[in-house]
């Protein structure tokens, strides 16, 4: 065999897998947000998130995309992680459709088609509106380029007359137990260390229908590639958050069940499919002869995709009964880290190891800013408490000054949080920036950096109330009077009130949310801060209090009326007005 060939095998290779991930993420940036709505919508019971796990893969073609979503709306509390499992069940059906569309490629001469299909893609890459469609057909054809260039590089390496190989295949037993499990770890280690379980079923699919490997060890071949994509996802969820290694562990018990329960009617269930196929397990050259032999092998990629679809689907029809077992023993597997998640910095959504295509990377990131800015009502909430624990009769009572200095200390720790979350999610959008993105999703980047920024800002707004009131504390002598708590109380309440606005918005549908209720309350609060202003200076001239208190309590006013006008900022960024 000829270093040429060799070459001509691996760059066909390439040219497959980068088909498949191109075409995966033109289908993804056309369909992006419709497919998140319908898996947020269709998951009612068990039988509905299989049909929408199906067909949502089936519809991007990626199962991985559909197993990032799927964890993403476990995370956000969406669904239930029961119902993720019957959705990465319905992936792994939706998947197999890759199997038959190779299939079809390895079966007929496809070559002369792409190249249409290449002119037409240029052409609409090159209109605004159709570009999408032009990166589709761009990532199609470069998948059947690949497929057609295999088939003929395997066609004329002559596999089906390669003594050295047929000898070498030869030599395992093919009725042995012990040939099934040492071709199924040598599928799981191929499509472990090749990271595509496409290109490991495109090399069985070329060894099968050139005749020179037996269907029985190409299947173990497939159902050990089966395993080995389940443990490249295990690894990557390694660094990821509980919901997303136990949903990574339900995938990989889903797909090792499989193999087990298909390893006791292994030949039973292979004659079942090559019977629906066509297929004669029993020819040999020798007795049909070597053109029968080679039309007889030819239909092995179809019997590959047939097995590949009727296990998964039978595999399904099994375990889809018992989901609530799998999430007990998934959970029971991977306990949570029993860590005081409010006091500890820590990205909940945005993983750095599990795999993700850029258009769901921005799903992950608008899930943790919508944590940041919870986080941040939650820190306004401590500084309200702090200004109830500086009055006056709070302080008479016992232990009062150590409650207030051990809240001050969290206001501080949240302020740091804040600080490191702003920096790690611009980090993680602008690293998300660098990939090719639709415009719709390159404009939502630049409203969530917009969003990070002011709700950094609200963070170091509450630091700043915090900080006051602390000064205020230590000067012993002053105390704010009654009325004067009275109207931080109000203003505090109406401040609270735009955050909880704020926070609506980002935990639901912006088509839903009204944003004049905001801005109504952004203007109660600065009519509030002018009417204040001017009774502070009539009550210090009136020596209701001194200037020095006056001071303070003005300045604490002027925060919150800041803190109003960076929420109707994160506002104003979410929805698009500015």
């Amino acid at each position: 065999m000829s270093i040429w060939i060799v070459f001509k095998l691996l760059g066909s290779l390439a040219l497959l897998m980068f088909g498949m991930k191109s075409m995966s993420e033109a289908l993804q940036k056309m369909a992006g947000p419709q497919l998140r709505h319908v898996l947020g919508a269709m998951t009612t019971n068990r039988f509905t998130g299989m049909l929408t796990g199906m067909l949502v893969t089936a519809s991007v073609q990626s199962s991985t995309a559909t197993t990032v979503m799927t964890v993403s709306f476990v995370n956000a509390g969406l669904l239930t992680l029961a119902q993720a499992i019957s959705v990465i069940m319905g992936a792994n059906i939706g998947t197999t459709l890759t199997a038959w569309i190779m299939s079809a490629g390895m079966s007929f001469d496809i070559t002369a088609a792409v190249y249409p299909a290449f002119f037409l893609g240029i052409i609409l890459i090159y209109q605004k509106k159709y570009r999408y469609i032009g990166d589709f057909l761009f990532g199609m054809s470069f998948l059947l380029l690949g497929l057609g260039t295999l088939r003929m590089t395997g066609q004329d390496m002559h596999l089906g007359e390669n003594e050295a190989l047929l000898e070498f295949f030869a030599s395992f037993d093919p009725t042995s137990f012990v040939t099934t499990i040492i071709f199924l770890l040598l599928g799981g280690i191929l499509t472990f260390c090749v990271q595509s379980s496409a290109a490991v079923m495109a090399i069985t699919m070329i060894l099968c229908s050139s005749g020179a490997l037996p269907i029985y060890q190409g299947i173990a071949l497939v159902m050990g590639e089966n395993i080995g994509t389940t443990v490249t996802s295990n690894l990557a969820a390694l660094s990821a958050n509980t919901q997303a290694r136990r949903a990574a562990l339900a995938h990989m018990f889903f797909n090792v069940f499989g193999v087990i329960w298909i390893l006791f009617v292994f030949r039973p269930f292979i004659d079942m499919v090559c019977g629906w196929v066509g297929y004669d397990v029993d020819m040999t050259k020798e007795t049909a002869g070597t053109a029968a032999f080679l039309a007889n092998a030819a239909r092995l990629s179809f019997v590959l995709a047939a097995f590949h679809t009727t296990f998964n689907v039978a595999n399904t029809m099994i375990l889809i009964w018992f989901i609530p077992q799998i999430e007990r023993f998934v959970c029971w597997v991977i306990k949570p880290k029993r860590t005081d998640e409010e006091e500890d910095f820590r990205l909940h959504f945005i993983t750095a190891g599990f795999m993700k295509t850029p258009e769901l990377s921005v799903l992950e990131a608008q899930k943790e800013i919508q944590s940041f800015s919870e986080r941040m009502q939650r820190m306004f909430g401590m500084v309200q408490e702090l200004l109830d624990l500086s009055s006056s009769a709070a302080r008479e009572q016992k232990g009062n000054e150590q409650e207030f200095v051990k809240l001050f200390t969290r206001i501080e720790k949240y302020e740091s949080i804040s600080d490191n979350m702003e920096l790690e999610i611009a980090k993680y959008l602008e690293s998300v920036s660098d990939a090719h993105l639709s415009d719709d999703t390159k404009g939502k980047i630049r409203a969530m950096l917009r969003e990070v920024s002011e709700l950094e800002s609200i963070g170091d707004s509450c630091y700043n109330m915090a900080r006051t009131i602390n000064r205020k504390y230590a000067a012993k002598q002053d105390h704010f009077i009654d009325k004067q708590y009275e109207h931080l109380h109000q203003m505090m309440g109406l401040a609270n009130q735009a955050l909880t606005q704020m926070n609506q918005l980002m935990g639901g549908r912006k088509e839903a949310f009204n944003a004049n209720r905001t801005f109504n309350i952004e203007n109660e609060i600065n009519n509030y801060r002018n009417q204040l202003k001017a009774q502070n200076i009539a009550d210090v001239n009136n020596h209701a209090y001194s200037y020095a208190e006056g001071t303070i309590y003005i300045d604490l006013v002027n925060e919150c009326e800041k803190l109003g006008d960076y929420v109707v900022n994160v506002v104003e960024a979410r929805m698009g007005l500015r």
